[in-house]
């Protein structure tokens, strides 16, 4: 299982068209692990939702500060590596810093991780 670790708010102002389009490039990547045959997972796939349950008013609040990094860093104690990708993070890098720490492997880029499974041409799956 893989943490795909990367900035959510970092540079959007809290655009909400930034943030899904930071939320895109993860889902994206963590659509080519699964097709390499791991297991990815996002913080964002099971925080946003609670968030969202519990009445989350605006990224940053103090529902967001309870919430959104705590999930992640649960989640990684479940995952046996991490995947960073995007522009500067703080709460992706300090996923990659607690992941080192746990003695997980990190990787940089989606092409440094080793696949599990034939890659899947996206342009013939069906």
């Amino acid at each position: 299982m893989i943490l795909v670790a990367g900035p959510y708010r970092s540079g959007t102002g809290d655009d909400p068209h930034k943030l899904e389009a930071n939320v895109r490039a993860m889902n994206e990547t963590a659509l080519a692990l699964f097709r390499a045959g791991h297991l990815p997972v996002t913080g964002e796939a099971l925080a946003l939702p609670l968030l969202e349950a519990a009445g989350g008013a605006r990224p940053g609040d103090a529902l967001f500060q309870e919430v959104f990094h705590p999930v992640a860093e649960r989640l990684l104690s479940r995952c046996d590596a991490v995947l960073r990708i995007g522009g500067p993070s703080e709460g992706a890098d300090m996923m990659v810093a607690r992941a080192r720490e746990q003695g997980l492997d990190v990787y940089g880029s989606l092409a440094a991780v080793p696949p599990l499974a034939p890659t899947v041409d996206p342009a013939t799956a069906r």
